[in-house]
């Protein structure tokens, strides 16, 4: 493997199909394309059924070691090897943001023989939807700010009670808390701001569960700003600037049309994280495909804890989609992690440590099993694993009633996942779907929070910060109680602490603070110390990335 090519060769060594041909193999006019070049383009809103007919296959993880288990490369490997041997399947993905290709994990296109390309365009800029979406959310920042120092038009809007933050698509820990100043030399004022990241935009979570764009529009107009001094809720609909950010979206809320290595199709939609925001594609996206095959193969961010559990709360609970199948990933590496051992002890069999961290994966089976639907485990490959590590994760996977497939798909494209499709449609084939979330919309917030704590975390107990309690009396008070929850957490634990590693027991999550999401029906509880803008690593892949004087870019990964 020392003298395998890197995943921007194989990339770039890739001959590309016209997206014409590709929309041709599901259906899709020439007519109905909107062009962004030959490899890319849009699809029109008409194209997805309110009740599509087609199976949906969700793809999480296990808790997910620092570089990712390769859930992207796993969905991506299935889609090809379901139509390797004759299915009609659609992969659905987010689409990459630029913090994570410049920061740490790199793109997310996934990798090897399993990617969607053109891999380089989808991993910067792609359509322009990011750049879109944090157009959208700062002219709203600037309105806010506009109205805050003009006493004609003034909403009587109080300063310190603005929930709504600006957003950039990097990772730039030093805007985290900001201070602004508002208005000119004469009545100048200053007050206290900050950036998330613009995967975690309440306009990006807008995006990707709006139906059309006069839901798009209503669901703009229900973000909350915060209050007036007199205590009066202010609504983005309160400063009339809908229309100016539906303007803005007006093609961001069409998906991508793009198509994977193997010339399969690939709709690519929306990008927000699932450790700080809902971690899954659109709903246009998702309903698009399943309109458009026979089978949709999508993924949720990071591991089952997160990216699972709101797509089933959140994406599911206000689209009325209910999955087929579910897919974890896991690595041996991963299982190795969980058992205690460091990075360095890695590479060496240990029949002994895949025993003792398989509890990681335990917990996140079992936690799909509550929701009525009996997952496949794919043991992604790498060349340092053994047949006697995949033959100890199998027969332990046996034991919780759970079939585990070898996935090559990195090595040997959708070759390598023929396996795992035969055993997904098994499982669609023979199983009933008794699919249903663990809670009830009309539970109270706190008990919404409590019940993913200890069902989903196996957390004892669940502690509120004096701010937090503050902050959640203002929620009931506001009439967001029937809201979805959208915990943000570290994805490295089942934890708020990212050092309690494996599947930890007898602790207490803390909510710190809130964040109110009211378009987009959801309130996150921040747990920990986990923070919505992030921070670069001491060493960015930003500096292994450059363009030479022909073009052509090296260092993407």
């Amino acid at each position: 493997m020392s003298n395998f090519p890197t995943d921007i060769e194989i990339a770039q060594n890739a001959t590309l199909v016209h997206i014409k041909d590709i929309a041709a193999k599901i259906g899709v006019s020439n007519d109905d394309l909107e062009y962004y070049g030959k490899y890319k383009a849009k699809l029109p809103f008409h194209l997805q059924n309110e009740n599509p007919q087609g199976k949906l296959i969700l793809v999480t993880a296990m808790s997910p070691t620092k570089f990712g288990e390769g859930k992207t490369t796993m969905t991506i490997g299935l889609v090809d090897g379901l139509n390797s041997i004759g299915k009609k399947a659609i992969a659905v993905l987010r689409e990459p943001s630029l913090g994570p290709v410049f920061g740490l994990k790199g793109g997310a296109t996934g990798g090897g023989y399993s990617q969607v390309i053109p891999m380089e365009d989808i991993n910067l800029h792609f359509t322009g939807d990011f750049s879109a979406i944090e157009k959208a959310n700062n002219l709203l920042s600037a309105i806010i700010d506009n109205n805050l120092q003009n006493p004609k038009h003034s909403l009587n809007l109080d300063p310190k009670s603005i929930a709504w933050k600006r957003v950039m698509d990097m990772n730039d820990r030093a805007l985290r808390q900001i201070i602004i100043g508002v208005g000119g030399k004469a009545n100048g004022t200053m007050r206290e701001d900050g950036f998330n990241i613009t995967p975690a935009s309440e306009v990006m979570a807008i995006l990707c569960l709006s139906k059309d764009l006069e839901d798009l529009k209503i669901r703009l107009g229900n973000i909350f700003i915060g209050k007036t001094f007199d205590g009066k809720a202010i609504f983005a609909r309160d400063l009339k600037v809908v229309g100016a950010m539906a303007v803005l979206l007006k093609e961001a809320i069409k998906p991508n049309l793009v198509q994977t290595l193997e010339g399969n199709p690939a709709i690519l939609h929306g990008g927000p994280f699932a450790s700080i925001a809902q971690g899954t594609n659109s709903i246009i996206a998702t309903k698009t495909g399943l309109s458009l095959s026979d089978f949709v193969v999508t993924e949720a961010g990071f591991g089952a804890d997160l990216g699972a559990e709101k797509f089933f709360h959140i994406k599911c609970g206000q689209s009325n989609l209910k999955p087929n199948a579910v897919v974890i990933v896991a690595t041996i590496r991963a299982i190795k992690l969980h058992s205690g051992l460091g990075e360095n002890e890695l590479k060496t069999t240990n029949v002994l440590a895949i025993n003792k961290g398989f509890c990681n994966l335990e917990k996140h089976i079992e936690n799909i099993q509550k929701f009525g639907i009996n997952p496949v485990v794919c043991i992604n490959s790498f060349p340092e694993d053994t047949e006697d590590e995949y033959n100890e994760v199998k027969k332990l996977c046996l034991t919780k009633g759970v079939h585990a497939v070898t996935n090559t798909s990195f090595v040997d494209g959708g070759i390598g996942s023929v396996e795992l499709a035969q055993k997904v449609l098994d499982e669609i084939d023979n199983t009933q779907n008794k699919f249903k979330p663990l809670y009830n919309y009309s539970d109270s917030i706190e008990q919404k929070i409590k019940t993913i704590a200890s069902e989903i975390y196996g957390a004892d107990s669940v502690e509120f910060s004096t701010k937090s309690r503050t902050q959640l009396k203002m929620i009931n008070e506001l009439g967001f109680n029937e809201f979805s929850i959208c915990m943000a957490k570290t994805p490295a634990s089942f934890s708020d602490n990212e050092k309690l590693i494996g599947r930890p027991t007898h602790f207490t999550v803390t909510v710190r603070e809130f964040e109110i999401a009211s378009g987009a029906r959801f309130i996150i509880p921040l747990l920990g110390d986990v923070m919505r803008m992030p921070g670069l690593p001491a060493v960015p892949n930003s500096e292994r990335i450059d363009i030479d004087n022909n073009g052509k870019i090296i260092g993407l990964s």
